[in-house]
């Protein structure tokens, strides 16, 4: 069950960091949940690196960091994705 929950908290962080992300990230649904997955895991690595990874109530520092995470992810995998692609984020394809 602890994997049904990593999917569904990855897919609400990857769409909160694509919201945050100004522009438009052109990355499929499955691979935001992925990035907000792997995000949510840095956070939780940066949390516990920081001290700060069970705290009293809820963890919003945890939480900030999390969402940190998934934004730099997802920054990362859209570059990624659509250098393998062969689009550019700055416009449309120029021939040689």
């Amino acid at each position: 069950m602890n994997w049904l929950w990593a999917i569904i908290v990855g897919l609400v962080l990857g769409l909160i960091a694509r919201a945050v992300i100004p522009g438009r990230q052109r990355i499929p649904l499955w691979l935001t949940a992925l990035c907000g997955i792997l995000g949510g895991m840095l956070g939780n690595g940066a949390a516990g690196w920081l001290g700060v990874a069970e705290t009293r109530g809820i963890d919003w520092t945890r939480h900030v960091l999390q969402l940190v995470g998934a934004i730099l992810v997802v920054l990362v995998c859209e570059r990624l994705w659509n250098t393998l692609r062969g689009r550019r984020a700055s416009g449309p394809r120029q021939r040689m």
